[in-house]
C-alpha cells in the first residue's frame, strides 16, 4: 500500500470516531447531553466540545494552519476544565457544527500534506514537540476513540444504549431481559471475590 492509502485508512478510522461520538447524541435532549453522570464531570455535550477543541489545535496550529474560528474555552485563563462543558449560551445543535467545521478544516489538512509533513505542537514538552502529519493522526484517532468510549458508557448510564455505532453495534443482539440477567451473573460472580 501507498502513502496514500496508509493516509486514507488512518483518515476512515479517524472519521469513524468522530461518527461516534456524535452518534451518542442523537435522541437526547438538551438536559440529557449535558448531565454529568459521574464524580469527574463527564458529559456528552462537553466531550464534544472538547474533542473539538482538540482537533482543532493539532490539525491547525501544529501546521500553521490554525482554525479560523476563536474558541475561548482553550484559554488557560478560563475554568479548569471550561473545554469538557457547554455553557448555558451554547446548545448541542451549536457544539455539533462547531465540530464539523473543525473537521472540514482537519480534513483540508489531511489532504494538503503528506503523511511525514512535519509540524510543532506548542503545548508539548521542547523534546517532543515536532511531529509529522502521520503522528497527529495516530494521536487524534486515540483521542477520539478513547472519547467515544467515555460517551459509550455516559450514553448507557442515561437510557441504556450502547454500542459502537447505530448500524452495528458490534454487541450481542440481545433484549433487555438477558441483559439484566448477564449483569446479574457478573455481580454474583463478582461478590464471590469480595473481602468481608
Amino acid at each position: 500500500m501507498n502513502s496514500a492509502g496508509f493516509k486514507a485508512d488512518l483518515h476512515t478510522y479517524l472519521q469513524e470516531g468522530r461518527d461516534a461520538l456524535l452518534w451518542k447524541l442523537e435522541g437526547l435532549s438538551e438536559y440529557d447531553v449535558r448531565r454529568p453522570l459521574v464524580d469527574t464531570g463527564t458529559n456528552l455535550l462537553g466531550v464534544v466540545k472538547h474533542v473539538a477543541g482538540v482537533e482543532s489545535g493539532y490539525f491547525g496550529v501544529t501546521f500553521g494552519r490554525p482554525f479560523p474560528e476563536e474558541l475561548p474555552w482553550l484559554e488557560r485563563t478560563l475554568d479548569a476544565n471550561a473545554d469538557m462543558a457547554a455553557t448555558a449560551e451554547e446548545s448541542t445543535g451549536d457544539i455539533v457544527a462547531l465540530y464539523r467545521r473543525v473537521w472540514a478544516h482537519s480534513d483540508a489538512t489531511i489532504e494538503a500534506l503528506d503523511l511525514d509533513a512535519e509540524g510543532e505542537v506548542p503545548w508539548w514538552h521542547p523534546d517532543g514537540r515536532r511531529v509529522t502529519l502521520h503522528r497527529i493522526l495516530v494521536h487524534m484517532i486515540a483521542e477520539t476513540h478513547r472519547h467515544a468510549g467515555h460517551m459509550d458508557l455516559v450514553r448507557e448510564l442515561i437510557d441504556g444504549s450502547a454500542g459502537a455505532r447505530q448500524e452495528n453495534s458490534n454487541m450481542p443482539d440481545q433484549d433487555r431481559e438477558w441483559w439484566a440477567s448477564y449483569r446479574e451473573r457478573l455481580e454474583d460472580l463478582a461478590r464471590k471475590f469480595q473481602q468481608g
